[in-house]
């Protein structure tokens, strides 16, 4: 029979077998720590549960003891005997003698929260062992139904889900660690020249409004068709992973110090139709005519140059169509151990998966999920969103809050949300017979103004104003960029700005 570790720490062994990775001694001090002194429970139930104790017994007992604790009741080894003399193992152990025992053992208070923490990487190395065994076998069984590169999805979610436990440091922090991080994010952006404590999108006037891409926000970026959704998304990464640096930050740790590393998820276009994208607006060539390939020798050298330099560019691209939700957090999750991870986007929301099948509840689980990333791994998310088709039954096109698409959800997760909007895309198809001579003179005269402008409508930003952007537009180049302003405008004339 295999035999309990007594007080004086003899351990249980199993003949012919390695023992797991466990220390009966530490589960030992501990619950007599708890025994003698119930406050330090509150100390240690952040990190350990009943289920990282190896022995059985000792687990039985931190749970009856927590039981106790958590309705306000002494848990003593007097009041625990009355719940535990009929415990076969503890009657191995020497009956209720045996809780006696542990609580004249017990620790000092200081380290009980060393002993919780030994206690709870112990029970992660038995379930890595497990793990790894339980891989090994599943691949060792030639099965139809279970395809090896299911088995590595399978094994990659259980191994993240696992390295997501016992993150200890959750919970309530006290409201001085929160000033002080207040006060560190506002120092970043005084700085900076009072310009912004986020990533800069390379968008002057956008940056203005948002205070440029804040860790743990959800931005989503919402509009019709042809509206420049994708084209917008694309420039924003571009113009963040060109501008990537390393060095030591202000809290004194080496880290990005300018632009990012970016993910981007393209569950529309593949990723040599969005990096063609990126190529025609660095290059300044039509994507139309990169694909055609129709250049001149003089552009087409200016294109590789153009993809030389976007070499070092640290923009990581995932193209896998209808990802579920919970496969685009484990990616973007290894994206951010092996590269790093500064900003991640998402084109688009309705095209990932999740679990339910009401797709109400199922675009609520997705935009749950996404903020739940942005938080997890400390990084500004770009959603992209369809907007429904009442858009277009209205005579003012501009989009609105209530205009997204299949749920309220995405609304209420986001911390930013951003209409594109170009009211030249809608005059263009607006265009009078040219017997109409009146109305053709008009027509001209509003896409003479409307040319090469689009709009970013904030709808709603949670540390902000709402408020409508001006940008720039170049459709042959699929490019956003900054709108000179008239007065911007005769300053540069006079050679001012």
């Amino acid at each position: 029979m295999n035999e309990i570790a007594r007080i004086d720490g003899t351990e249980p062994q199993t003949e012919g077998t390695d023992p797991m990775p466990h220390s009966i001694e530490a589960e030992q001090q501990l619950l007599g720590a708890i025994l003698t002194n119930n406050d330090i429970y509150d100390r240690v139930a952040a990190i350990i549960g009943a289920q990282h104790f190896y022995d059985p017994v000792h687990a039985r007992i931190y749970e009856v003891a927590a039981a106790r604790i958590a309705k306000n009741t002494l848990a003593s080894p007097v009041t625990l005997k009355a719940f535990m003399e009929d415990d076969p193992g503890l009657k191995e152990l020497g009956g209720p003698a045996y809780l006696a025992r542990l609580a004249g053992a017990a620790i000092s208070a200081y380290a009980a929260r060393d002993y919780a923490q030994m206690i709870y990487d112990m029970a992660i190395r038995r379930e890595l062992i497990g793990l790894g065994n339980n891989i090994a076998s599943k691949a060792a069984r030639v099965d139809v139904a279970s395809e090896p590169k299911e088995q590595i999805v399978e094994a990659e979610q259980a191994l993240y889900k696992l390295s997501e436990q016992g993150k200890t440091d959750s919970g309530f922090v006290s409201f001085l660690k929160a000033v002080t991080e207040a006060v560190n994010v506002t120092n970043e952006a005084y700085q900076r020249g009072g310009g912004m404590a986020g990533i800069s999108t390379g968008l002057v006037d956008l940056d203005k409004q948002l205070g440029g891409l804040h860790p743990s926000d959800l931005l989503i970026l919402a509009g019709r068709p042809s509206m420049g959704k994708t084209s917008l998304a694309t420039n924003i990464a571009f113009n963040v992973a060109k501008a990537y640096k390393r060095g030591i930050k202000s809290d004194g740790t080496e880290g990005t110090v300018d632009g990012g590393v970016v993910g981007f998820f393209s569950l529309e276009m593949s990723a040599e139709q969005l990096a063609g994208r990126v190529l025609a607006e660095a290059s300044e060539i039509s994507s139309h005519r990169i694909r055609q390939g129709d250049m001149t020798e003089a552009e087409f050298r200016r294109f590789v140059e153009a993809a030389k330099e976007l070499e070092a560019c640290p923009l990581f691209i995932d193209d896998t169509p209808a990802i579920p939700i919970s496969q685009l957090a484990a990616r973007a999750r290894r994206l951010k151990r092996t590269h790093g991870l500064d900003l991640l986007i998402i084109d688009y929301l309705q095209l990932c998966r999740g679990m339910s099948d009401n797709r109400v509840n199922e675009i609520a689980e997705i935009s749950m999920g996404m903020k739940a990333i942005a938080k997890e791994l400390n990084i500004p998310v770009i959603a992209l969103s369809q907007l429904s088709r009442q858009v277009e039954s209205r005579d003012d096109k501009r989009p609105q809050l209530s205009d997204l698409r299949e749920s309220g959800s995405i609304e209420q997760d986001a911390d930013v949300v951003m209409f594109v909007f170009r009211e030249e895309y809608y005059k263009e198809r607006e265009k009078p017979g040219e017997h109409e001579l009146e109305r053709m003179e008009e027509w001209k005269a509003a896409m003479e103004r409307l040319h090469g402008k689009a709009e970013v409508i904030v709808g709603k930003q949670r540390h902000g104003p709402i408020g409508t952007v001006e940008l720039a537009f170049e459709a042959q180049f699929t490019r956003f960029g900054n709108l000179v302003k008239a007065w911007q405008q005769g300053a540069e004339d006079r050679g001012g700005y």
